[in-house]
């Protein structure tokens, strides 16, 4: 049944702007499957569903993974990235991201996905991502290499 619900999840999101979980719950019901809040949460995390901008610029939930594939399409992240980040600044063993309104989520799922072994922890807020790296000397490498994608 989970599976089965996970599929149908992908398959409302590339076919209508779902915007909120209730938006997900809505249509999930619709299409017979009485789920909970709590149960949505767990799925779009299971899923690595984030929001973000599609091709046509609506803002909605995305897949972060290839069609057809469980893995991640670490490209994809980097689109994301190049995308929708306006500044990388590093200061001791801290960065700072600047993103456009609304972006730093998505922005944030890709460093975690990509960059997860180099930092300590990352906080996302609308537009901006704070991230804790080891050192002063990860910090300045890992700040570069963000820069790149951009």
């Amino acid at each position: 049944m989970k599976e089965n619900r996970l599929e149908k999840i992908l398959q409302i999101i590339s076919e209508q702007i779902i915007l909120t979980q209730d938006d997900l719950q809505e249509a999930l019901k619709s299409r017979g499957f009485n789920v909970t809040q709590s149960t949505i949460s767990r799925d779009i995390k299971r899923l690595r569903l984030v929001k973000g901008h599609d091709e046509n610029g609506n803002y909605r939930y995305i897949s972060a993974a290839k069609p057809g594939e469980g893995s991640r399409d670490l490209s994809h992240y980097h689109d994301i990235f190049s995308k929708s980040v306006i500044s990388v600044e590093y200061a001791l063993n801290d960065i700072v991201i600047k993103c456009y309104t609304g972006m730093a989520s998505s922005v944030c799922v890709a460093v975690d996905t990509i960059f997860s072994g180099r930092m300590l922890g990352t906080i996302a807020g609308d537009d901006t991502i704070f991230i804790i790296a080891r050192s002063a000397e990860d910090a300045k490498s890992l700040a570069e290499e963000l820069k790149s994608f951009f």
